[in-house]
């Protein structure tokens, strides 16, 4: 079993960066893929970035590439979400995930199915 936990979520202007945490106990993280979802009320969960942690690849919605960040410190067993660049429109709830799945393709963890551990969320509000 694999716990996860969001930190770091809050309230900032467009334009402005926020770092989002997820903290895995249990069992080590290292063994799975972390992805990071968000969900805007009334609206479906969307993928967001996800890490394959045995070779360090990325994967990134296209909505967020070149803005957001995905990383690990195996050590702490975390994955990290650095948003630069915030616009209103990545207001919501955002959620980590683990898979133990090994997706050939990065862009198979685009999908919510593939994952086996979810956190409760942290809230990033991004005021205009």
């Amino acid at each position: 079993q694999v716990q996860l936990v969001e930190s770091g979520g809050g309230l900032v202007q467009a334009g402005g960066s926020l770092r989002l945490s997820c903290a895995a106990s249990g069992r080590t993280i290292s063994a799975y893929a972390v992805g990071w979802f968000r969900q805007a009320p009334g609206k479906e969960r969307e993928f967001v970035a996800a890490i394959r942690w045995s070779d360090g690849s990325t994967y990134y919605a296209d909505s967020v590439k070149g803005r957001f960040t995905i990383s690990g410190d195996n050590a702490k067993n975390t994955v990290y979400l650095q948003m630069n660049s915030l616009k209103p429109d990545d207001t919501a709830v955002y959620i980590c995930a683990a898979s133990n799945i090994a997706y050939v393709s990065m862009s198979s963890y685009r999908l919510p199915s593939g994952y086996n551990y979810w956190g409760q969320g942290t809230q990033v509000t991004v005021s205009s």
